[in-house]
């Protein structure tokens, strides 16, 4: 079968692209925006991309037209394909229907840690040679691939987004999935494009919970008001509650180590390289999840202690001029809070300099702007990249809001100047923290340029 994709260069479209083609569908697509690096990774499977969303591609003929969540009415291309009745479906629902459908599906749900706890659970699977299939909003370094799908492995590891479906279908992505293990890892507010309040979308969390059969496994942490409100309005299947109080317990030992205790008693130790409360949880309920299909406690938490982390998870860009420069996805006032503190426990005293690009819909929104000081105070010095022009413009002040910081706080609106800003401030020793959900102008590549550039300039002989 001929699909074409529309959106296909988004993180979700693109894997589904890849599962496609091993599938032994052909598979072509279009964007928007054509490039690097997921351009490169379709290219090279053999999948033709056409830039734009031109009407004329009709001409390729396709069986079936795949719409990404990006596309909206008035899209020349998808006006055309209902003016001529063609055949087209969601990603989401074409996944559900034509590969998950036999697969025992472990899907990964919740506001924050999704791709973190999917390249866990994927890992963990991987390292005792079970090959699972798996569609994961990211890279990991021990997977390298974001997607991968042979019809021979029965078990599909799925980030589970509540984000919506598609234009014509506003359920969230995940009610197309039908999971048999479901992690449900935290829920707060967020998407304040889509979503009202925090009610609405635990709505949509509640549908998930109604696809999950009877022997099928919810694992949820022990403490989240907002989820047991979820499970409370109906639950049908066997629960495993992970933390401090939960069924599976994970004791702290030191930035870097945690004990893992179930009901038997300790089951193990975690070492590894991640840091923070919120990568413990992570771990805990990709444990649990794994146990559900037959790993081992023991074996889980040996794969763990070799889990090299995902790209943008508090990755490491680089060091110049002895500053470490890092990148992390953080755009809720949470996620930049737990990183923070994470960052901060592994580096001590040493200087910490946040810097942060509001790019999410609900950050530019505004909604979470009151929070973002509480989230940003571990932080020595802040840098808030608040564009007033183009695509990214934001709807609040960065002045204003983060005003309870103090002297701490630098605003800006060219990236040249911030890049600039940061220089000047950075000393050896400090650690930047760079925290955007895109690509941020290539922000982490010039700030370590600029680093060593000035460095180098200050040991000339003058």
């Amino acid at each position: 079968m001929h699909l074409h994709i529309l959106g296909i260069c988004g993180t979700f479209m693109g894997g589904l692209a890849l599962i496609a083609r091993a599938a032994g569908h052909r598979v072509t697509g279009c964007d928007a925006g054509v490039y690097p690096p997921m351009s490169t990774q379709l290219e090279e499977q053999g999948i033709g991309l056409i830039e734009g969303f031109g009407a004329d591609q009709l001409a390729l003929k396709p069986d079936l037209f795949i719409v990404g969540n990006v596309v909206s009415r008035g899209n020349p291309l998808m006006e055309a394909i209902l003016d001529a009745g063609l055949a087209y479906t969601s990603g989401p629902q074409w996944l559900g229907e034509q590969v998950l459908l036999g697969q025992h599906v472990l899907a990964v749900a919740g506001t924050h840690g999704k791709t973190t706890t999917s390249a866990m659970l994927a890992w963990i699977l991987e390292a005792q040679g079970r090959r699972p299939n798996f569609l994961i909003g990211g890279v990991a370094h021990d997977l390298r691939v974001s997607a991968r799908f042979s019809p021979d492995s029965r078990e599909f590891v799925i980030e589970a987004d509540e984000y919506d479906t598609a234009f014509f279908d506003k359920r969230s992505k995940f009610v197309h999935y039908r999971p048999r293990t479901a992690v449900l890892n935290n829920l707060e507010f967020d998407h304040a494009d889509i979503f009202p309040d925090l009610s609405a979308i635990e709505t949509q969390f509640h549908h998930l919970v109604r696809t999950v059969p009877g022997s099928g496994l919810i694992v949820v942490p022990d403490a989240d008001p907002a989820l047991e409100r979820v499970l409370t309005r109906g639950c049908w299947s066997r629960v495993q509650r992970v933390g401090q109080a939960g069924g599976l317990q994970g004791l702290p030992i030191d930035s870097g180590t945690f004990e893992v205790r179930d009901a038997s008693g300790t089951a193990g130790r975690v070492r590894w390289s991640l840091t923070g409360d919120h990568n413990r949880h992570n771990a805990l309920a990709a444990l649990a999840a794994a146990r559900d299909v037959g790993v081992p406690l023991a074996a889980g938490i040996e794969a763990l202690c070799r889990f090299a982390g995902v790209r943008r998870r508090m990755e490491i860009r680089g060091v110049a001029a002895g500053v470490t420069v890092y990148d992390d996805f953080a755009h809720h006032p949470t996620a930049i809070r737990t990183t923070l503190d994470g960052l901060r426990a592994r580096v001590g005293g040493a200087r910490i300099l946040a810097v942060l690009e509001p790019r999410s819909n609900t950050m530019k929104l505004g909604t979470m702007a009151a929070r973002l000081a509480h989230a940003l105070d571990p932080a020595d010095l802040v840098y808030c990249f608040g564009q007033h022009e183009g695509k990214h413009a934001l709807g609040w002040d960065p002045a204003v809001v983060l005003a309870p910081l103090g002297a701490r706080v630098r605003t800006h609106g060219d990236l040249d100047a911030l890049i600039a800003d940061i220089t000047r401030d950075a000393r050896v020793g400090d650690h930047i923290l760079i925290m955007s959900n895109g690509g941020f102008g290539g922000v982490h590549t010039r700030l370590l340029n600029m680093l060593g550039a000035t460095s180098a300039q200050a040991r000339v002989p003058q």
